[in-house]
């Protein structure tokens, strides 16, 4: 099962707005949202909730990527999440998600018993290229007990 269908499996909003999971790896996650005209906003492009719904699944699904032969002993949690929007958003939209600090590092913390905390940035972007949003959002794995 790729992430993707994991994701759209275990997170119902991923499923709710038809999310559609291009690439995915441990560096890079690219997460498209269809044009869909019952997720608009009153000007006709994708609501707001459903941009930042897009960013934050692009994020976990970096973070599945990267972290999910950690799943054993971490649960991956976001801590918080801040958006910009930058630019009006019409049409189809696709988040691409980069991790913020090298697996490496995340997992030495963990190693060594902290609660590692890490970025991720994700660009919105419309078809045409242009950035209409960027999403950060702070993960953390949080060990077991």
């Amino acid at each position: 099962m790729s992430i993707g269908e994991m994701l759209a499996a275990t997170v119902p909003m991923a499923r709710t707005l038809n999310l559609q999971f291009g690439d995915v790896t441990a560096e890079r996650a690219e997460v498209t949202l269809p044009d869909q005209a019952e997720y608009h906003n009153h000007v006709g492009g994708p609501h707001a909730g459903a941009m930042f719904t897009l960013a934050e699944s692009a994020s976990g699904a970096i973070v599945l990527a990267a972290f999910g032969d950690q799943l054993s002993r971490a649960v991956p949690l976001a801590v918080s999440a801040e958006i910009a929007y930058k630019k009006l958003a019409m049409g189809q939209v696709k988040a691409v998600a980069t991790l913020g600090r090298p697996v490496a590092d995340v997992v030495a913390e963990l190693d060594e018993g902290k609660r590692p905390e890490f970025p991720v940035a994700i660009e919105i972007r419309r078809e045409d290229g242009a950035v209409t949003g960027e999403m950060t959002v702070i993960w953390t794995l949080r060990p077991n007990k």
